[in-house]
């Protein structure tokens, strides 16, 4: 195919000079396999949620379960006819300040196995971060 005119030389200085250049080969390879360990990372950190996940609500199933058997001595407790009014709702009292600051405490564990849990999957994620940049600075460095 002939090229004539202007744009015909055009092209062919455009064609020239993209020949000069000298574009780094890409290690296809290389690529794949770090897009491999990302994807390992991402199941890993996927895996640690997952388990904490169980955990969490394992804990607050176990946690319910003890608030049921708590709630059922107190009001066992309270049906039974015994002491005056002023005891029993003192009793009362005494039940509901322990029910409080166990549930505060309960929220506390909960809150705190939740936060490992999301600090476990992050630290995951960042060192295959700081790991995959350094492979890429490692591509550039063998492109140079």
């Amino acid at each position: 195919m002939a090229t004539s005119g202007s744009n015909g030389a055009s092209l062919l200085d455009m064609r020239r000079m993209m020949s000069e250049w000298k574009l780094p080969s890409i290690d296809l390879d290389a690529v794949a396999q770090l897009q491999r360990r990302n994807i390992e990372a991402l199941s890993e950190a996927n895996q640690v949620a997952l388990e904490g996940t169980q955990a969490w609500m394992r804990r607050n199933l176990e946690l319910a379960r003890q608030s049921m058997e708590e709630w059922q001595s107190m009001l066992s407790e309270m049906a039974k006819p015994n002491g005056s009014m002023e005891d029993r709702l003192a009793r009362q009292a005494e039940f509901s300040k322990k029910a409080i600051e166990n549930g505060l405490a309960n929220f506390r564990d909960l809150a705190d196995l939740v936060a490992k849990t999301n600090s476990d999957a992050i630290n995951v994620l960042a060192k295959r971060v700081t790991e995959s940049l350094e492979e890429v600075r490692g591509f550039s460095q063998k492109a140079a």
